[in-house]
């Protein structure tokens, strides 16, 4: 094989695999194969879309089963079987316990396209323009969605900026008490010589997962809920990688008590990795008309029937998610108890979604770097790369959630003076 292919015909454009530079050729779990047969234990998740690890064979089994039976690949926005069943599980299995009465709109296959018709919506239901966002946020790659995405960087790459934006200060940003916080964001929407138009909408993640594991606390999120609603604006919530048990709970929200208007859905909502995304509409205002945000790919339906393995399998019963909370303390308290003493460095983040934050910045994108020569991917966030992620599978084996914990804290060891560590739990 003639692995200069890539260098001689892909767009300068791609990222992860300058940061991974290895052929892989396997999978299987919380393990990636190259081509040489070596192993990568997998910290990474496909940046949070393989929650249930790679290749989960249930999954690959009904693939396999539909594939042979001549199951319909390409659907549009057809009744087909695949879609029926996961409709239903959906409901019965996620929306019903939980009290939630939503509508289910596939928007086509990323994350970003879930965001778009988000924003859509929120204008077309309120009549409003203005979007309020969140210092931190990370929202997608196309152009509205990189209009409410805080990284500059990220920002400058799209040329003409989408107006209409507002940008607010996330939870836990300036040094005053969440009551502070909000009162001030209230102020801001509800006195007269602020300036800021009320908004159709506040877009937020309630774990910033680009923007460095950053988490907002239920009093602020209960409070941007209550704003929201006083104002006649929608509430937001891209759940895109945050969601889907990455925070211990299916949404991310869940301990907050509130219900959105609108949540975004996708990464690791096939199960399998394979592209879906939906947005969950309250019904009150499901108001599109038929064709009015279209898109050929919105039916992926091998993706529906892994999705509807994904849900059957883990999240029928609370086993799966008290076994999140069991890897998340084991993880935590590995990273808190060897890591101990230092200023330099802190802990943040929630559920199988925790962070080294490093004061200095360079040590974190170094640190994934000599992961990956020993054999173990990690990547970075926040908005100087300042955050090394773990984010293994959420059905990793606990001896290699350990082992992998442990390359984490000798390789921080070796490379941070003097070897030892703050002891910071910001998010829990």
């Amino acid at each position: 094989m003639n692995f200069n292919i890539f260098d001689e015909s892909e767009s300068e454009v791609r990222s992860y695999c300058r940061s991974f530079p290895a052929v892989f050729a396997n999978s299987q779990g919380s393990m990636l194969y190259d081509v040489k047969g070596r192993g990568y234990l997998d910290f990474f998740a496909g940046a949070g879309s393989l929650n249930y690890g790679h290749n989960d064979p249930d999954m690959i089994e009904a693939v396999v089963h539909y594939l042979r039976q001549g199951g319909i690949l390409q659907g549009l926005d057809l009744h087909t079987e695949a879609k029926a069943r996961f409709l239903a599980t959906f409901r019965r299995i996620i929306l019903e316990p939980r009290k939630l009465d939503y509508k289910l709109q596939f928007t086509g296959p990323t994350g970003a396209n879930a965001v778009e018709a988000a924003l859509k919506l929120a204008r077309k239901v309120t009549d409003r323009h203005t979007i309020a966002c969140f210092s931190g946020g990370y929202h997608g790659m196309s152009q509205g969605a990189l209009a409410i995405t805080a990284n500059a960087t990220k920002r400058s790459s799209v040329g003409v900026q989408v107006p209409g934006i507002v940008r607010l200060p996330y939870d836990g940003i300036s040094l005053t008490d969440v009551n502070t916080q909000l009162m001030l964001l209230r102020d801001m929407f509800t006195k007269p010589g602020y300036g800021v138009d009320l908004p159709a909408a506040f877009i937020l993640e309630c774990v910033q997962g680009e923007g460095g594991l950053n988490c907002a606390s239920n009093a602020w999120l209960a409070g941007v809920a209550q704003l929201a609603k006083e104002i006649g604006a929608l509430l937001i919530v891209d759940d895109i990688q945050a969601g889907c048990g990455r925070t211990g709970t299916f949404f991310s929200f869940e301990g907050a008590g509130i219900v959105p208007d609108i949540v975004c859905l996708s990464k690791s909502l096939s199960g399998a990795g394979f592209p879906l995304s939906l947005n969950l509409i309250r019904r009150e205002i499901d108001i599109w008309n038929p064709g009015e945000h279209n898109g050929t790919f919105r039916g992926n339906n091998v993706a529906m029937v892994t999705a509807t393995v994904a849900l059957e399998k883990f999240w029928s019963t609370p086993a799966f998610a008290d076994s999140i909370a069991e890897k998340s303390a084991v993880l935590r308290a590995t990273l808190l108890d060897a890591l101990d003493g230092n200023d330099q460095i802190s802990i943040t983040g929630r559920g199988l979604m925790v962070g080294l934050r490093f004061v200095r910045p360079a040590i974190a994108k170094a640190l994934s770097r000599q992961l990956f020569e020993d054999g173990l991917i990690i990547e970075t966030g926040g908005p100087n790369n300042e955050v090394l992620k773990c984010m293994p599978a959420l059905t990793i084996d606990s001896v290699l959630l350990e082992q992998g914990a442990a390359r984490i804290v000798d390789a921080t060891r070796a490379a941070m003076t003097p070897p030892s560590f703050a002891r910071q739990n910001v998010c829990l």
